[in-house]
């Protein structure tokens, strides 16, 4: 088992920044990749950014050039880096992991609330 725990959401201006961290523990070893996800209401959830253990990257094309994911090994954390938000990034922001690579996500954070005022 897998528990994620998300941080760092709030309200914030257009043009503002954000960091969004997801604390991770139980069985850190086996994750081969984790994300970030989010569902704006009335919207289906969407990848937002993946990391993989090894450090790919990828981001969904309307966040590129503004987010940037990472991760802390060491302190089993990843992080989402969000600059020059806009109202549309509003949504709840969840975190996930995944044990292999051709596998869903398989744990889940409780999300955390990210709004963004014009």
């Amino acid at each position: 088992q897998v528990q994620l725990v998300e941080s760092g959401g709030g309200l914030v201006q257009a043009g503002g920044s954000l960091r969004l961290s997801c604390a991770a523990s139980g069985r850190t070893f086996d994750i081969y990749g984790m994300g970030w996800f989010r569902q704006a209401p009335g919207k289906q959830r969407e990848l937002v950014a993946a990391i993989t253990s090894g450090g790919s990257t990828n981001y969904a094309d309307s966040v590129k050039g503004r987010f940037t994911i990472s991760r802390d090994n060491a302190k089993n954390t990843m992080y989402l880096q969000m600059n020059s938000l806009k109202p549309e990034d509003t949504a709840v922001y969840y975190c996930a992991a995944k044990m292999a690579v051709n596998t869903l996500y398989d744990y889940w954070g409780q999300g955390t609330q990210v709004t963004v005022s014009s």
